[in-house]
């Protein structure tokens, strides 16, 4: 069962708002946005919409869960960004900050290729879980212990298509 956390006015009102922040810390320059795959497709798409720098998207696919809720602690790197980061601006775009461990290692990855700047936007901060220190730049919404779905985010890769941000409320959830 799915209870709503957040409505998709919540979500496009947060969207807008971080979009603003972002413009202003750029001033203007352009930004290299970094969408990992799969959870923030959704969210990197309608943020890079209301940004008004020159931009650029690109992709990583990462994996820690795989099919369960719980990380596995590793981190597996399936696609690698396309384009070359040194001397450019970076805006890592996730879907939530969970355990740390994923971000964390892209982090760290990302800076070893010299970027101009390097920041962190995430829809969600569940604090609750976090194993590693790491804090976002920019976000949206911080939540309580839960499993969240929706909006681009998913349980065994169901539920993205759910417009609204729910946690999963259950045996298997809360």
């Amino acid at each position: 069962m799915l209870e709503k956390l957040f409505s998709k006015r919540d979500i496009a009102k947060t969207v807008k708002k971080l979009a603003r922040k972002i413009e202003k810390d750029f001033k203007g320059e352009e930004i290299i946005f970094v969408c990992l795959l799969k959870g923030s497709f959704m969210f990197t798409s309608d943020l890079v919409r209301c940004i008004r720098n020159p931009s650029r998207i690109d992709f990583m696919r990462v994996s820690s869960y795989g099919s369960a809720m719980k990380t596995k602690g590793t981190v597996n790197v399936l696609k690698d960004m396309e384009e070359d980061v040194e001397g450019k601006n970076i805006v890592i775009v996730e879907d939530i900050i969970d355990s740390g461990l994923t971000l964390t290692h892209i982090r760290e990855m990302l800076r070893k290729r010299n970027p101009k700047s390097l920041k962190i936007c995430a829809l969600l901060d569940k604090r609750a879980r976090r194993e590693v220190e790491i804090e976002g730049d920019y976000v949206g919404f911080t939540i309580d212990d839960g499993f969240v779905v929706g909006y681009g985010i998913d349980y065994a890769e169901q539920y993205r298509n759910c417009p609204e941000i729910c946690v999963v409320v259950g045996e298997e959830g809360k």
